[in-house]
C-alpha cells in the first residue's frame, strides 16, 4: 500500500511539473522562430531564427534596460526586507500602546490595490523632485504591507524573546541584537521575502509605465512592450527578450529554493 501511494504521488508530481514547465519550454522554443511561423501552430522543436531575434533585441538598448531592472530589483529587495525585518522585530519584541491597532492598519494596507495610491505617490515623488529617475520604482517598496506583516508573523513564531532579553541583560545594544542575533534566526523568512520582492519588483509594470518618460530608464516589462510597438509586434523578438528576462528569476529560485520552502512552511507544524 505504501509503495502504491508513493508511486501515485510521484506520478501526480510528474504531471504537475510537466504542465508547469510546458509553457516555459514553449516560450524558449517560440523564441527561435519568426513571428509569422509562430502562428502556424505550437512549435515543439527549435528553429534557426534565434540569432536574428537576439540581434533585434540587443539593437534596442536591451543591456541598459536589463541593468536598470537589476538595479531597481536588488535595491527594492534590500530596502523592503530591511525595513520589514525591523518592523517585525519591533512589533514582536516591544510593548507599546496601539500595537494591535497598528498591526490591523498594516493588514488593511494589504487590501488596498496599488492603483488607488498611484496618484498620491506621483504627487509625493514630484514634490521631492524624484520623477524622471529610477527612485520612484525603488522607494515604492520602503513601506510594504505584505513584507511587514510577513516578518511580524515569521519573527513571532521563530524568534525566542528570551534570547533578546538575555542579550539586553548582558549589555548588548538593540542594533547589535537585531543584526547579530535576530537576523540569523529568521534567515528562511528573509530569503523567502527576498525572492518574492525581487520577483514583484522585476515584473512591476504599472509604476514604470507611469513614471518613466525616458527610454534610458526603461525596465524589462516596459522594454518588452515597447519592442512590440517598435518592431510591429515582433513576437519572436519579444519572446527572446522574455527568455533573458526569466534568467535572474530562475537563478534566484534555484539558489534559494531550499530556504524559500522552509520560509513558506515555517510554523505549519507545531509540536
Amino acid at each position: 500500500m505504501k509503495r502504491t501511494a508513493k508511486i501515485s504521488s510521484y506520478i501526480i508530481l510528474g504531471i504537475i511539473s510537466f504542465v508547469s514547465l510546458v509553457p516555459f519550454y514553449l516560450m524558449v522554443t517560440m523564441s527561435t522562430y519568426k513571428t509569422e511561423e509562430i502562428f502556424k501552430g505550437l512549435p515543439f522543436l527549435p528553429s534557426g531564427y534565434f540569432a536574428e531575434n537576439i540581434k533585434t533585441v540587443f539593437q534596442s538598448n536591451f543591456v541598459q534596460t536589463y541593468m536598470n531592472s537589476l538595479l531597481v530589483s536588488f535595491l527594492s529587495m534590500f530596502i523592503c526586507v530591511l525595513v520589514s525585518a525591523m518592523v517585525g522585530y519591533a512589533m514582536t519584541v516591544y510593548k507599546f500602546r496601539f500595537k494591535k491597532a497598528l498591526t490591523n492598519f498594516i493588514m488593511l494596507t494589504m487590501m488596498a490595490p496599488t492603483q488607488i495610491g498611484i496618484i498620491g505617490y506621483m504627487i509625493e515623488m514630484r514634490t521631492f523632485h524624484l520623477t524622471g529617475s529610477l527612485w520612484p520604482m525603488i522607494l515604492l517598496w520602503c513601506a510594504n504591507g505584505f513584507g511587514a506583516f510577513w516578518m511580524i508573523q515569521f519573527i513571532g513564531g521563530s524568534l525566542p524573546v528570551e534570547i533578546v532579553e538575555s542579550a539586553r541583560i548582558d549589555g548588548a545594544g538593540e542594533m547589535s541584537i537585531f543584526f547579530k542575533m535576530v537576523l540569523p534566526c529568521i534567515k528562511p523568512g528573509i530569503l523567502t521575502l527576498c525572492l518574492l520582492i525581487f520577483l514583484w519588483s522585476w515584473n512591476n509594470y504599472l509604476v514604470p509605465l507611469v513614471f518613466v518618460n525616458n527610454e534610458s530608464l526603461n525596465t524589462i516589462p516596459i522594454f518588452i512592450k515597447g519592442l512590440a510597438n517598435a518592431y510591429r509586434t515582433d513576437y519572436g523578438a519579444q519572446l527572446s527578450g522574455l527568455v533573458f528576462a526569466t534568467i535572474p528569476l530562475l537563478l534566484m529560485f534555484i539558489l534559494g529554493s531550499k530556504n524559500f520552502i522552509n520560509g513558506l512552511t515555517a510554523g505549519a507544524v507545531k509540536g
